[in-house]
């Protein structure tokens, strides 16, 4: 047996970086990622937990978004024990013998003695079970035995190994003699360390024979915080129900692909590598085989498409695509199966580790970013809505004094009427009132001064009772329409100051006051009370009426009595100084509850302010700290995936150089062809920062024909020869940039469409929340149809990220860029300046900027006013559009959705208008 194919092949698939070695770099540097990220998450779960449990509260993350913030559990488990994990090579199979057969073509020697030598066999009648132990084969610079129980110490015991020189592993050491009654002895695994290449990053693992451990235990034993490639170990034509029962029960434990290998029972010798035809024969030869039949079947083996007998996949897996078992019965060409099947387990499993801690890094980023919106968003709107709902308050308090005041000579009318038309029915309800707590006899007998003048009391009570209905449905129907100007609107925004403040003690107090305001109308009152001011003239008259009646004898209770008490009543009754108490009260509820109001206003509005320092202070940690900090560990793991998908790109010839990065040729990576390979050296971290982040909003935004299309990235280790790490960016290759294209001579209409579609493009980013701030003429790339598309979103950032630094390039940049305040108009102005070049078909300065000595200067005149001048071949409509888009102030700066319908009529009427002077031009010459 020869190891000499294993080895070549493995240097082979070692040089382009994705083999074996290359594993144990990409295995660190994943290692490094998940460590810095769970280190971020608990820093961030311990500031904001510390955060809620504060008395003085403070701006926190909503418990179900703090949640998020941290691994799904299967995910956790999954990166907990695979990353980092070594690979071990696990050697399954059918009996011991297919097992060390396996084990010593994968080493390339015989170093475990052949079954039938170790005397395992029918001696007459009797059998010998074999009772092989676990073995473990590390790498070593010397070659020694040792007995260990599994991850924890070695046992001191006497091998035979260790006695004298051994070539093959002495059979006393393997085996575990039926005499031996210690646990810890007969569980031991036994330790070989070899100096032999194929140790150097993998470990070969033999389970033990299931006489020793059932095949489950001995699984979960062995592939605890390990990466396993299972090998399964074949020397006979078919499987057993027993060796069927045994892989199923492996298969739930190890949800891994297997690869299924056929020993021979005569070793064959190497031969000459077959020619493609006589591989394919051999191929349709194998398929035929029982054992392949059985293992497809049952389900072993996925389908005959994706497995090749001949000792290898039968073709190169996608990238990226999950490995599957396979099966191989060339045992001369060994080397075939096992290195492209190690390879693929592997390469699968970084890949998975890298794409769960990329996708965790994004959803945490992406909520980041989504709670800085909301706390701009609150810090913004939180003072305007006080403000409106002070100013909404003093205006409905004004209207409603308003009314108090001129109603009283509208209420005194309104009495009078009322009254004059309610008489006859309130005197008739009067007559037939059935008195409460009085007896009244049929006959109407005389009663008790006392009895007399609660039965006076009652039909007063009547009375008022209908003129309290009268004047308050009066009022009502004066201040519905305010309920319907005023408090849907305003209720609305207090429900919202109220929920958002962190004092709990003012919830709904300033609610509650503002109900009181509006109820005011609802609760006047008309009353006979002695100690009311209201009627105390009317009680008074009452009074006097009892006294004259209580001084005779009592009077029988009949309907006319009480008609006639009901009608001195009525008369007694001033409607004018009931009036100007009804509308006196109403003016005293509203002073009151307007008073209450604006104090736990300012109660609301205090609580406020604390809570808003305390959420732009998290604002400008989530911007400066919390999303560039996640934003570079998601650019790692990112870029880890895409080297282990796609492999280093190959930088080509120097296509340019910017202020940030050089741009090289890329014929092909990641199956795009021609590409272009942004290569970015970030000098300190806030550079690393912003790349990761603008790597991040590029990334995450869906494919759009008006943007160049950003294909991944990788992070180079050894650029430079190794003195400093780049990121390089590979993205979509076009024709030319739009600097390039009008400087070579682009027609009008071509200048119009590049226009349009730069005005989509921006349209597109500002969509999903972006803002480019650096539109010009270098960042707009032509295809050969010469259509445009938008590109270099170095600066490109959501308005709620944004810190306010002055960026971009001068002749394009806004005015307001340089105050720090600014919105999505910065595009619009950069877009006319832009305009101003497509409209000119020239790249020379315009003359307000080409006189600026210096950028200082430049941006001076800016500010002042200073704009490209018109040309004498400036269409008028195009003119009035640039001076629109580059107005001084951004609010009268036009939207893209109006300027998108304008470009579209100019181009219309003056390609149609340069079309028709073409044609006449060539009827004038015929």
């Amino acid at each position: 047996v020869t190891v000499n194919g294993l080895t070549s092949s493995r240097h082979k698939y070692d040089r382009d970086g994705r083999g074996v070695s290359g594993f144990n770099k990409h295995s660190i540097q994943l290692k490094k990622n998940l460590k810095e990220t769970n280190l971020f998450f608990r820093e961030i779960r311990q500031n904001y937990s510390n955060a809620c449990s504060d008395p003085s509260g403070g701006p926190v993350f909503p418990t179900g978004q703090l949640s998020c913030i941290s691994f799904p559990s299967h995910e956790e488990e999954f990166l907990r024990n695979n990353v980092g994990a070594s690979p071990y090579i696990l050697v399954l199979g059918q009996d011991c013998a297919a097992r060390y057969r396996l084990l010593n073509c994968i080493l390339g020697e015989r170093l475990l003695p052949p079954v039938h030598e170790a005397g395992v066999a029918c001696e007459g009648d009797e059998v010998t079970v074999c009772k092989r132990r676990k073995l473990c084969f590390t790498h070593g610079r010397q070659t020694r035995l040792s007995l260990a129980l599994p991850g924890q110490y070695e046992l001191v015991h006497q091998l035979a190994a260790n006695c004298g020189r051994w070539d093959t592993v002495p059979l006393e050491d393997l085996e575990i003699h039926d005499e031996c009654e210690d646990p810890a002895h007969r569980l031991a695994e036994l330790e070989i360390t070899l100096h032999h290449p194929l140790l150097q990053v993998p470990k070969i693992m033999v389970v033990p024979c299931p006489s020793v451990q059932p095949i489950e235990e001995a699984l979960a034993d062995c592939t605890r915080n390990i990466t396993p490639i299972v090998l399964y170990a074949l020397n006979q034509d078919a499987l057993s129900a027993e060796q069927v029962a045994e892989l199923r029960r492996a298969k739930e434990i190890l949800p891994v692909p297997i690869c299924f290998v056929r020993i021979p029972a005569v070793m064959p010798t190497a031969s000459p590598e077959p020619g493609r035809r006589a591989e394919r024969e051999r191929e349709r030869e194998r398929e035929k085989s029982p054992l392949y039949k059985q293992l497809l079947s049952l389900g072993f083996l996925s389908s005959p498409a994706g497995n090749c007998t001949c000792g290898a996949p039968s073709q190169s897996p996608a990238p990226g695509a999950t490995p599957q078992s396979v099966l191989g019965e060339a045992f001369e060409r060994l080397h075939r199966l096992l290195v492209p099947f190690a390879r693929q387990v592997l390469h699968n499993q970084q890949v998975e580790a890298a794409n769960l801690l990329n996708g965790v890094h994004c959803r945490c980023l992406d909520l980041f970013i989504n709670q800085a919106f909301d706390m701009q968003r609150d810090l913004q709107i939180t003072p305007r809505r006080l403000e409106y709902t002070r100013e909404k308050e003093a205006e409905l308090f004004a209207s409603l004094m308003a009314i108090a005041n001129r109603k009283q000579e509208e209420m005194k009318e309104m009495i009078v009427e009322t009254l004059a038309s309610m008489k006859d029915q309130l005197l008739e309800d009067a007559a037939n009132l059935q008195f409460k707590d009085i007896i009244v006899t049929t006959s109407g007998e005389p009663v008790t001064s006392k009895e007399i003048k609660t039965c006076i009391q009652e039909i007063q009570e009547l009375i008022v009772g209908r003129l309290n209905q009268a004047v308050a449905n009066k009022l009502i129907s004066s201040v519905d329409y305010l309920r319907e100007s005023f408090v849907g609107t305003l209720e609305r925004c207090l429900s919202s100051l109220e929920k958002s403040t962190i004092d709990s003690s003012v919830h709904n107090i300033t609610s509650n006051h503002l109900k009181q305001i509006l109820n005011a109308a609802y609760h006047v009152e008309v009353t006979f009370h002695s100690g009311s001011s209201i009627t105390r003239l009317v009680w008074e008259q009452v009074k006097q009426i009892v006294q004259r009646i209580t001084f005779v004898n009592p009077p029988s209770i009949t309907p006319e009595w009480k008609r006639k008490v009901a009608q001195d009543a009525i008369e007694s009754l001033s409607a004018a100084k009931l009036a100007r108490s009804i509308c006196s009260q109403f003016r005293t509820r509203l002073n009151s509850s307007h008073d209450a109001f604006a104090a736990s206003l300012r109660q609301l509005e205090e609580g406020h302010t604390g809570r808003l320092e305390r959420t732009e202070d998290l604002w400008l940690r989530v911007r400066k700290d919390h999303a560039p900090r996640l934003a570079r560990l998601s650019l790692e793991s990112r870029s880890l995936r895409d080297v282990l998908l796609h492999g280093k790109p190959k930088l080509g010839r120097e296509l340019g150089r910017g202020q940030y990065g050089v741009v090289y040729l890329c014929d092909n990576w990641g199956g795009n062809n021609p590409c272009a390979l942004k290569s970015v050296v970030p000098p300190d971290d806030k550079h690393w920062n912003d790349l990761a982040l603008e790597f991040h909003y590029t990334r995450s935004l869906p494919k759009h024909e008006r943007l160049v299309d950003l294909h991944g990235s990788v992070i180079d280790h050894t650029y430079g020869g190794g003195s400093s790490i780049a990121v390089l960016l590979i993205m979509e290759r076009l024709h030319r940039d739009l600097y390039a294209g009008i400087k070579a001579g682009l027609s009008l209409q071509e200048r119009l469409q590049v226009a349009l579609d730069v005005v989509e493009g921006i349209r597109f980013l500002h969509g999903q929340g972006l803002l480019h701030r650096d539109i010009k003429l270098k960042n707009v790339l032509l295809d050969k149809q010469n259509r445009a598309k938008i590109t270099d979103l170095g600066f490109c950032k959501p308005e709620a990220m944004m810190s306010g630094s002055i960026v971009g390039t001068p002749i394009h940049m806004a005015p307001e860029l340089f105050t720090g305040k600014y919105d999505n108009s910065v595009d619009v102005y950069a877009f006319g300046i832009l305009f101003w070049y497509l409209c000119t078909g020239s790249v020379k300065l315009p003359e307000a900027f080409e006189k600026c000595a210096s950028k200082d200067q430049l941006w001076t005149n800016v500010k002042k006013g200073a704009r490209p001048e018109r040309l004498a071949s400036f269409d008028e409509e195009c003119w009035q559009l640039m001076e629109a888009c580059w107005n001084g102030d951004p609010s009268q700066r036009p939207l893209l959705g109006i300027v998108e319908p304008s470009l579209q009529s100019i181009t219309s009427r003056l390609c149609h208008c340069g079309s028709d002077q073409k044609s006449s031009s060539l009827e004038d010459s015929a």
